[in-house]
């Protein structure tokens, strides 16, 4: 498929971003516990170990949420399970709002989780799956773009809202609502993904789809590569993840999706208030700084876009991880030596760049290409779910790790895994900017 073939932009990236609202879902479920935890560790006088499980709680539920988008997607399309998804955030951040005890509070973020996981499986696959190869990388990246977003806008409105006194979280959960209704209303104008209806069997919507999507010839041209890439594809059981010729696939797939969270970056974004507090910075500084960190996030996301097709996903995967592993040793130094919050946040501030230009977008990329189309919602599924239990390992045990070792000693513990991410990635991660989903199949089956 030719570069030069047209393509309805306008139509493609309106669909993509309205998919990538689940992202902004995401973010703002992300976001919101970092403007939150000064305020639940007092309303629920919070030990370390419940500060840990409060927190990754809702990487437990994105675990059930891609297990049930992962059969949803399959059985019965990737748009029903959009609109579930955006009900659940909804249901969820009211929830939270109206929480009165700890395990209520934590039930309900825990079930904000599913909604989380749900759309980090379906939108980067929806938005693959109608995207043409020159541009896949870039649209899947608004995933991660409305991430950001989400994330930035929440650490805004959370640092107005502090002002409102001890129950100000409240209002940080409950505005939660307001997106998600949004996100739902937008999926209904969503056309159902052209390969999904070819494996179901209706042919004339994919055709129309596509036709929407690019030029007459670039519907026939895709409508053949879809059917090649399910001849004689049946039903495939779970199994069929693990079977010899899509296993090196997939064990890329859990190991990158398990490094992009191990990564550390996370412990930064969710737990801001500790490591600025640990300095002596006053809450509204720990406020500010979240701010800081969604803008530098947003600005690298949008280069990251810019970037992902055309420099490739291998070189921005390298990149990223050994500059994350400098600055972990950097960080770590420096809170160490209980330096001033104004050096810790230029670090800091380098650290989230590093990040949301390489390894953030990247591995959503690679996770939405790099399985066969008979079997991408089950394996996309698996791998998603990794990086869930990626982030709920990291995510808890950080305060715990930190009142054992001081908050510096677990930036050690990141810069290793960082180095290990930078010999897998240099080893065992194949270029796949520039292909169709179906040239990949056949490269990557080759493994």
């Amino acid at each position: 498929m030719k570069n030069s073939t047209p393509f309805n932009s306008g139509y493609i990236i309106g669909i993509s971003f309205i998919s990538a609202l689940g992202g902004y879902l995401f973010g703002f479920d992300f976001a919101v516990i970092a403007g939150a935890l000064p305020f639940l560790r007092q309303e629920f006088m919070l030990s370390p170990w419940w500060e840990g499980f409060l927190t990754g709680s809702l990487g437990l539920g994105c675990i059930a949420g891609c297990i049930a988008a992962g059969k949803i997607a399959d059985g019965f399309g990737r748009k029903p399970g959009l609109m579930l998804a955006a009900l659940i955030f909804a249901v969820s951040s009211i929830g939270m709002a109206l929480s009165h005890g700890l395990m209520f509070f934590v039930c309900m973020r825990f079930a904000a989780g599913i909604g989380v996981g749900m759309a980090s499986l379906l939108s980067p696959m929806y938005i693959a799956e109608v995207s043409p190869a020159a541009v896949r990388g870039r649209n899947v990246a608004i995933n991660q773009l409305t991430v950001v977003i989400g994330i930035l806008v929440t650490n805004v409105v959370n640092y107005f809202l502090a002002n409102l006194g001890i129950d100000a979280w409240r209002w940080m959960f409950g505005f939660g609502v307001v997106p998600s209704l949004l996100f739902f209303a937008g999926v209904f104008w969503l056309p159902e993904s052209p390969r999904w209806l070819v494996k179901a069997g209706y042919e004339e919507r994919a055709n129309a789809v596509l036709q929407k999507i690019g030029s007459a010839s670039f519907a026939e041209h895709t409508l053949s590569d879809i059917h090649r890439s399910l001849l004689g594809v049946r039903k495939q059981p779970f199994r069929a993840v693990f079977e010899k010729g899509v296993r090196p696939a997939v064990i890329v797939g859990i190991i990158l999706a398990l490094f992009q969270q191990l990564c550390g970056i996370n412990v930064v974004f969710n737990y801001t208030s500790t490591i600025f507090e640990s300095v002596g910075a006053s809450l509204d500084r720990q406020l500010f700084e979240m701010i800081s960190i969604g803008v530098v996030n947003l600005v690298f996301t949008l280069l990251a876009m810019w970037q992902v097709d055309k420099l490739g996903r291998r070189p921005l995967m390298l990149i990223g991880s050994l500059g994350l592993s400098l600055l972990y040793v950097i960080l770590a130094l420096l809170l160490q030596g209980n330096a001033s919050a104004v050096l810790l946040s230029v670090f800091v501030l380098l650290a989230i760049a590093t990040y949301a230009t390489t390894l953030a977008p990247v591995v959503w990329v690679l996770i939405s290409e790099i399985f066969p189309n008979k079997i991408r919602g089950t394996a996309s599924s698996v791998a998603i779910v990794f990086l869930w239990i990626g982030y709920f390992i990291l995510v808890f045990t950080f305060p715990v790790l930190a009142e054992k070792l001081g908050t510096y000693g677990p930036f050690y513990l990141y810069a290793g895994i960082c180095l290990l991410g930078f010999l897998f990635v240099k080893n065992k991660v194949k270029e796949t900017k520039g292909q169709t989903l179906e040239e990949l199949e056949q490269t990557l089956g080759g493994h």
